[in-house]
């Protein structure tokens, strides 16, 4: 069954099309077969039996009376009536090589009939004349011709009967390409729909069509859209809340302890304070996740360029060979790389970001010479509020969410993050965006 998938079609637009078209064309060549087996062959045959009696019996009548006379008499009688020209010549006009024809069973039933009906050696031609089949007998005193009207030994209705059916089977698979295009359009559409969702791009101009079941999966699509939208915004407003609310309590606190002494513990005090509003903030952002930033064709050498510029330094370098253009949502991927690049910046003596394609990909490398993270580790780091305990931490603020929003921003773009092991001996990490 392996071997099959291979070569069967992978849409559905194509398999649709197939269960229409093979069981067609297998009917089809099942009539034609049987056609040709019950009928058509039976009525060609019959009609080389009459041409070849009809020679059979010329031969016969020449032979009692042989000569150039008997051939020119049995011309005149049998050319009027029965279509069928004779004529004598020399011993040189009898041949032994016989063209045969593309569609061979008329030969087949011609041989057939003239074996059975004469004696004398014979020979004929389907192939020179295209309205006409050359027969040749050998006798005595030389070679009789006949040349026979091609309806008296072929039938051509078979031609016609094929034709017919052939434009039939044309006509049924163009209806089945229209039909079928149309029905595959709105589950396409819904893909693309899903996709375009999944990148937080607009889909604001998608309507469920189609079929009675794709109407349904693009209904269902829309109002689970509307329960995450409506669970984003709960979510995001909840903390929201939670935020503001603690905000007036830590900024009465932050005010006391401004109004005290400059002590070792009012400074402690005050960085567990500011430890506190990052932390808020981190949550805040964790929630918010997806912006509603729009999405644009950008450019992503100047675009990274100008990201990079804040981390410059002669430790860090750029490679990008070729200028790649992608759709991005500019704030959103900014915060997503810096995120990386205040990480390796930290951890790191020398960066480097790499930007090439790897169709349907574009990958942004960027990688470092720090401690680099344990391999155990690489999907442990993306959960919210996980912190290392090796040196290495991937979270500035100290929240544990600065992987998370980072992998959510670029789901959101249609991408994936996968870490690996630097060149460096640090930390790899592989932004893949849809080209």
């Amino acid at each position: 069954m392996t071997f099959y998938k291979k070569y069967l079609p992978k849409t559905l637009f194509g398999r649709a099309l197939l269960i229409i078209v093979l069981p067609i064309t297998i009917m089809q060549i099942a009539v034609v077969y049987i056609f040709f087996n019950a009928h058509w062959a039976t009525v060609t045959a019959s009609l080389s039996d009459s041409v070849a009696a009809d020679v059979s019996l010329a031969v016969e009548l020449y032979n009692q009376a042989p000569g150039p006379q008997t051939a020119e008499q049995l011309n005149a009688m049998m050319k009027p009536h029965m279509e069928l020209s004779v004529g004598l010549r020399d011993d040189n006009a009898f041949l032994t090589a016989r063209r045969r024809a593309f569609f061979s069973v008329l030969d087949k039933t011609l041989q057939r009939s003239l074996s059975q009906s004469l004696e004398q050696p014979f020979w004929f031609d389907t192939t020179r004349y295209p309205n006409h089949i050359d027969i040749r007998v050998k006798v005595d005193d030389g070679t009789l011709t006949f040349v026979a009207a091609r309806e008296r030994v072929f039938a051509r209705t078979g031609f016609v009967f094929i034709f017919w059916l052939a434009l039939a089977s044309l006509l049924l698979t163009l209806i089945s390409i229209i039909f079928i295009r149309n029905q595959a359009r709105p589950i396409t559409r819904l893909a693309s729909a899903a996709e375009a969702y999944g990148k937080g791009q607009d889909i604001a101009n998608f309507k469920p069509s189609g079929a009675t079941e794709v109407r349904l999966a693009g209904q269902s699509f829309l109002k689970m859209r509307q329960r995450i939208s409506r669970f984003m915004e709960q979510r995001t407003t909840m903390l929201a809340g939670v935020s503001h609310d603690l905000r007036t309590p830590l900024t009465r606190l932050n005010l006391h302890l401004a109004l005290q002494d400059d002590t070792e513990e009012n400074r402690a005090a005050l960085s567990d304070l500011k430890e506190m509003e990052n932390m808020l903030n981190g949550y805040l952002d964790f929630a918010r996740g997806l912006s509603d930033e729009e999405t644009v064709r950008i450019k992503l050498k100047p675009f990274l360029e100008s990201v990079l510029e804040k981390h410059s330094g002669s430790r860090l370098e750029f490679i990008m060979k070729k200028d790649l253009s992608a759709d991005l949502k500019p704030l959103m991927m900014t915060r997503a790389i810096e995120n990386f690049l205040s990480n390796a910046n930290k951890y790191g003596d020398r960066i480097q970001v790499s930007v090439h394609l790897q169709k349907p990909n574009i990958i942004i490398s960027i990688e470092d010479d720090g401690p680099g993270i344990s391999e155990a580790h690489y999907r442990d780091v993306f959960r919210p509020f996980f912190r290392l305990d090796t040196a290495r931490n991937q979270n500035v603020e100290g929240t544990g969410l600065g992987l998370s929003i980072a992998r959510d921003i670029v789901r959101n773009h249609g991408g994936k993050i996968e870490l690996g092991e630097s060149q460096f001996g640090g930390l790899k990490v592989d932004i893949y965006l849809p080209t």
